[in-house]
């Protein structure tokens, strides 16, 4: 199905259990996500908001992307408004975004539904197709709408009581004291409404999967832990930002140094759960989360 978003030609992947939205020319970019019933859109849409960079203006857009971390300015926020290629298949579709010429790599993002369930798999891949190795990670950011709340789980092996288990990474901005900021033994908390200043933290989770719940749907994101590499961000392979627009959930790779000719992959799988009146506190989102089999 074509459709536009904000003016912005898109395109659609459906079957009976969700729907999901992308751009046609720009990109890879995200940009809706509904669950079969639903006419609310999962994810943030900020069409208007966007930077002067020395390449260019970047737009961000809202909804899913694909970065390679660390973050750095220019380097991450290199335009990809243009030259969008698009190959379809039964059941997914691939979009492959032109080699960034600063950099050297190029951005792909496969979709692929799963036909019983209200479930995609989103496989993100760097390819570097430049002259020269360059140390990133896939860095796979999901802005969704505010009004929710991000779920962390907090498990983690305990290989010795004389040891931590456990890590939060701050950024500067990021302010303890932060309202929307809600931790406990098990599960950390991030409010998805506006406040003065933005609020970010991330750690290791070896848990496999976070989540946003929004009303009565809950976005599960899983992934697959590498405990044994190094991550970038102090060691983070999850991270949440909120300000004044959108929630970010966010999954990280591991740190590689990428040969030329070389590709890394970095594989979500989106699970959307209809999940009626479940109070977003942490008594609420912990019975969630034994009800779901994710504790």
């Amino acid at each position: 199905m074509n459709s536009d978003f904000h003016g912005l030609p898109t395109r659609s992947l459906a079957n009976q259990h969700l729907r999901v939205d992308y751009l046609a020319e720009a990109g890879p970019r995200l940009v809706r996500l509904y669950l079969a019933g639903s006419e609310v859109n999962l994810l943030a849409e900020a069409p208007d908001m966007s930077w002067e960079t020395p390449f260019g203006e970047f737009r961000l857009y809202g909804g899913h992307r694909l970065w390679h971390a660390p973050e750095a300015f220019p380097r991450t926020y290199l335009p990809d408004s243009e030259g969008l290629v698009i190959d379809e298949f039964e059941g997914g579709v691939r979009l492959r975004q032109p080699t960034e010429r600063a950099s050297g790599i190029q951005k792909s993002i496969e979709l692929r539904l799963e036909p019983d369930r209200p479930a995609l798999v989103v496989q993100h891949s760097l390819h570097n197709v430049g002259l020269w190795p360059v140390e990133l990670a896939p860095w796979a950011l999901t802005q969704v709408a505010l009004g929710g709340v991000a779920v962390l789980p907090q498990q983690a092996p305990v290989p010795s009581t004389y040891l931590p288990t456990r890590q939060l990474t701050l950024w500067s901005y990021t302010q303890l004291r932060d309202e929307r900021l809600r931790l406990d033994d098990d599960l950390v908390l991030v409010d998805g409404q506006v406040g003065e200043q933005p609020c970010k933290v991330g750690y290791f989770n070896h848990a496999g999967w976070m989540g946003y719940l929004l009303g009565d749907v809950f976005l599960v994101k899983r992934f697959t832990p590498q405990p044994n590499l190094p991550h970038p961000d102090m060691g983070c392979n999850c991270e949440v930002y909120v300000w004044n627009r959108f929630l970010e959930v966010e999954t990280l790779g591991p740190l590689t140094e990428l040969e030329p000719g070389a590709a890394i992959v970095h594989v979500e799988t989106w699970e959307l759960h209809h999940v009626p009146g479940v109070k977003p506190t942490i008594d609420g989102v912990r019975g969630l989360v034994q009800t779901l089999g994710l504790a």
